[in-house]
């Protein structure tokens, strides 16, 4: 039986990583998506729910306080982006306490402590079960692996090999060094969170680029793999500092 996960969060980009991360796990589903604790109170006494990924710092009520309210709680997983509400993840004892933005590797982590023995498979019925991404190590590099739902199947995508995303309204184009460009159907926001924020910058509101993959610039372009890529007004602050020169 599927184990059924309630997410409950005040930002839709934050809601869509986790249906995102949740989408590519066998034997997760959700039964529902609720944008403050009051909602939630009522899906819970409509759906049973196994395990409910719960933002903290909510409009009307904090999830804390929700979850203290709660007589017969399902399992919780945290998701936030303060750490000063640790404490009370550990006295309410919630399984996991995931910081914002959340890496998949991580999301695992914390899944499979609901899970316990039972093995992790990312992928779907029409697919072989794949072994979950992890993070591998070398003695002289560290690198990190997603799984995209692209072409009725789940594809291996190292992110030490992407050279940018592009987005294209509901679909993220993603351009790497050694296959064709994968169309993935997923925001733009949410793929920035899954993606380790010491590599990548997000340099337009279309645009996030890897930055060792930059080879020249100027205040209002990038040029990765031949392409010239443009740098949004709102993001030049970032990117400036990001590559250690005023852009103003």
């Amino acid at each position: 039986m599927n184990i059924r996960c309630l997410l409950v969060d005040d930002e839709p980009p934050a809601l869509e990583v986790i249906e995102s991360y949740i989408d590519m796990v066998d034997g997760l589903e959700i039964v529902g998506k609720c944008h403050n604790a009051i909602q939630a109170f009522s899906r819970l006494q409509e759906t049973p729910v196994d395990l409910m990924f719960l933002d903290i710092k909510m409009p009307k009520l904090l999830g804390t306080d929700f979850l203290r309210s709660l007589r017969q709680p399902p399992k919780v997983i945290f998701t936030t982006a303060y750490r000063d509400y640790a404490l009370d993840g550990y006295e309410l004892d919630v399984v996991d306490y995931l910081l914002k933005p959340i890496s998949f590797e991580r999301f695992l982590r914390a899944v499979s402590k609901v899970m316990k023995a039972e093995p992790i498979q990312v992928g779907t019925s029409q697919t072989a079960s794949i072994p979950i991404p992890s993070v591998e190590k070398t003695a002289t590099t560290t690198s990190t692996f997603l799984y995209f739902r692209a072409d009725r199947k789940m594809v291996k995508v190292f992110t030490r090999d992407i050279l940018y995303v592009e987005s294209l309204k509901d679909y993220v184009k993603i351009i790497t060094t050694n296959a064709k460009p994968l169309l993935v159907k997923q925001s733009i926001s949410s793929l920035e969170a899954m993606l380790p924020e010491d590599d990548f910058v997000r340099i337009h509101r279309s645009y996030i680029v890897a930055i060792d993959k930059i080879t020249a610039y100027t205040p209002t372009h990038v040029d990765v793999a031949g392409q010239e890529l443009p740098i949004g007004r709102l993001y030049q602050k970032d990117v400036g500092r990001v590559l250690k020169v005023g852009m103003e």
